[in-house]
C-alpha cells in the first residue's frame, strides 16, 4: 500500500520536499472574481513562497508521516497474514476458533483498507484512479479558499462579535493602568518624540513652506482686516491702552530734542529766506526750538493735554472709519495687498517653517525639554484618568468600537479576498503535500485505529452471529 501511495506521488508530479512540480489543480473561479481564484497564468496570483517550499522542519515532519505510513501499512499486511493464516489453519482443521480469529482479521482489512482509502482521498487519488470526490485538497483547494474566507468574514469580522470582544477586553481600563505607570509614559513620550522627527525629517521645508505662504495669502485675501483692526484701536483707546505709546513718544522726543538742538536751529536757520539778516534767523531758530521743546515737555507732563484729547479724539473717529467708512476700509485692503505681495514678506513667511522646525525638533530630542516633559506629564494624567474614571473608559472603549467595527466592515471584503487570493496562488499539490506533513502523522493513526476496531467490530459480529445460531 505504501508502493501504491508512493507510485501516486510520482505520477502527481512531485519529486520530493523541495517539489519541481508547479501543476496548479485548474479548478475554475467559483465566485467569479477576477483576478484571484480562477486565474490561471499571469493572471494568477504570485505563489506564497512558504507553500511552495519545504522547509527543513517540513522535512523532518513529512519523515514522521512515512514512518507512521509503514506502521499502518504494515498492520494491514499483519491482519491480511492473520487472515490467511486462519483460514488454512479452519480448512486443515484447527478447530473453531479459527473462523473467530479470520472473522476479526477480515474486519480489521476492510477498516484498514476503508481508512486508507478516505485518508489518501484527502490528498490524491487512490492508485491514480479517476474516482470522484478524491484529491480532495489538490481539486477543491481554491473553493476551500473561498469557503474559509467566507467563515473569517462572518465568524470573526462581523460588526456584533468585534463590539463583544472589544467590550469585553476593557481597552481604556486597560490602556488607562498601563499609561499611568511612568516608565510606559516614557516610552510613549520617547515613541512620539521620534515619530515626530520622523515626520518633519520626511517633509520638504520647500513644500511646507509652499504650503504655509499659501495658506497665509488665501486667509489674508478671504478675509477684511479693517474692521479687526478698527475694533481693536476703539477697545484701545477706550481702555487707554494707547496712552504709555504717548508718553513713550513724548518721552522719546522731548530727549532728542535737548540732544539735538543745534540740529534743530540749524534747520529752521536753513529754511528762512536768504534776505533776512542771520541773527534774525539765530533768533527765529532759537525762538522756534523753545516753543517745540515747551510743547513736547507740556504734553509729557500734562495728561490732560489738549494736544493728547485731539489724539484721542483722532484715533476714535479712525477707529471708526475702519469700520465703517468705505474708502478708507479699501484703502487699507490695499495696503494689506501690497505689503503682502512684497517679496521681503514672502520671505519672511517662507522661512518662519524653518525656525519652527529646527524648534520642534530641537525640543523633541532634548529630554528635559518643556514640550517633552509637558507631554509626558498629559500622558501620565490621562492614564491615571482613564484607569479610574468610568466615563471616560466608556469614551474610550466607544471610540476603539466604533474604529474597528468601521475598519471591519468597510475592508470586510478585501480582507476575505487576501484570503482566497492567498489560497489560489498557493501550488496545489505542494500545498497538498505541506499539510499532509504536518497533519499526515495524526491521519495514519485513524487507519491504524480502523484496523484494531474493524477486527473488534468483526469479531463481535462473529460471535453475536455464532451466539444466535447463524
Amino acid at each position: 500500500m505504501e508502493r501504491m501511495e508512493r507510485t501516486k506521488e510520482d505520477e502527481t508530479g512531485e519529486t520530493g520536499p523541495e517539489g519541481q512540480s508547479s501543476r496548479r489543480s485548474g479548478v475554475a473561479n467559483p465566485t467569479g472574481r477576477a483576478g484571484s481564484l480562477g486565474a490561471t497564468g499571469a493572471d494568477r496570483p504570485a505563489p506564497n513562497r512558504a507553500m511552495n517550499s519545504f522547509s527543513p522542519a517540513d522535512e523532518e515532519k513529512f519523515r514522521g508521516v512515512r514512518r507512521m505510513k509503514l506502521m499502518a501499512t504494515g498492520l494491514l499486511l499483519f491482519v491480511a497474514v492473520v487472515y490467511v493464516l486462519a483460514k488454512w489453519a479452519g480448512n486443515s482443521g484447527a478447530g473453531a476458533w479459527t473462523g473467530y480469529v479470520a472473522a476479526a482479521a477480515e474486519a480489521g482489512m476492510v477498516g484498514a483498507l476503508a481508512d486508507w482509502f478516505a485518508v489518501t482521498a484527502l490528498f490524491r487519488r487512490p492508485m491514480g484512479l479517476p474516482i470522484p470526490h478524491t484529491a480532495i485538497i489538490p481539486t477543491k483547494k481554491d473553493q476551500l479558499g473561498v469557503s474559509l474566507g467566507e467563515f473569517v468574514g462572518e465568524n470573526f469580522l462581523s460588526e456584533d462579535v468585534v463590539r463583544q470582544r472589544l467590550r469585553s477586553v476593557g481597552i481604556g481600563s486597560r490602556l488607562g493602568t498601563w499609561l499611568a505607570l511612568p516608565e510606559h509614559a516614557d516610552r510613549v513620550t520617547e515613541e512620539l518624540a521620534t515619530a515626530l522627527r520622523g515626520a518633519l525629517a520626511v517633509l520638504r521645508d520647500s513644500d511646507v513652506q509652499a504650503v504655509v505662504g499659501e495658506a497665509i495669502n488665501r486667509r489674508a485675501d478671504a478675509q477684511e482686516i479693517a474692521p479687526g483692526i478698527g475694533k481693536t484701536l476703539e477697545k484701545v483707546v477706550a481702555d487707554g491702552g494707547h496712552r504709555r505709546v504717548v508718553d513713550l513718544i513724548c518721552v522719546r522726543a522731548h530727549d532728542w530734542l535737548v540732544l539735538h538742538n543745534d540740529q534743530v536751529m540749524d534747520a529752521v536757520q536753513g529754511g528762512a529766506p536768504g534776505w533776512t539778516p542771520r541773527f534774525v534767523d539765530k533768533r527765529v531758530g532759537e525762538r522756534v526750538y523753545k516753543e517745540l521743546l515747551r510743547f513736547v515737555t507740556e504734553m509729557r507732563d500734562m495728561p490732560a493735554h489738549p494736544a493728547r484729547g485731539a489724539l484721542d479724539r483722532f484715533l476714535t473717529d479712525f477707529a471708526s472709519d475702519l469700520q465703517s467708512d468705505t474708502d478708507t476700509r479699501a484703502r487699507v485692503e490695499n495696503l494689506k495687498r501690497e505689503v503682502l505681495g512684497r517679496g521681503e514678506v514672502q520671505d519672511l513667511i517662507a522661512s518662519a517653517w524653518s525656525s519652527v522646525r529646527q524648534m520642534i525638533v530641537s525640543a523633541a530630542e532634548d529630554e528635559r525639554s518643556e514640550l517633552r516633559l509637558r507631554v509626558r506629564a498629559s500622558l501620565l494624567s490621562l492614564g491615571t484618568r482613564m484607569a479610574t474614571d468610568a466615563r471616560l473608559q466608556a469614551k474610550v472603549d466607544g471610540w476603539v468600537e466604533g474604529a474597528a467595527v468601521y475598519v471591519v466592515t468597510t475592508y470586510r471584503d478585501e480582507i476575505t479576498s487576501l484570503i482566497t487570493e492567498t489560497v489560489a496562488g498557493w501550488d496545489a499539490e505542494h500545498t497538498s503535500r505541506k499539510i499532509e506533513a504536518h497533519i499526515g502523522r495524526d491521519l495514519q493513526f485513524i487507519r491504524i485505529n480502523g484496523t484494531v476496531v474493524g477486527s473488534l467490530a468483526g469479531l463481535l459480529i462473529y460471535t453475536v452471529s455464532k451466539a444466535l445460531g447463524a
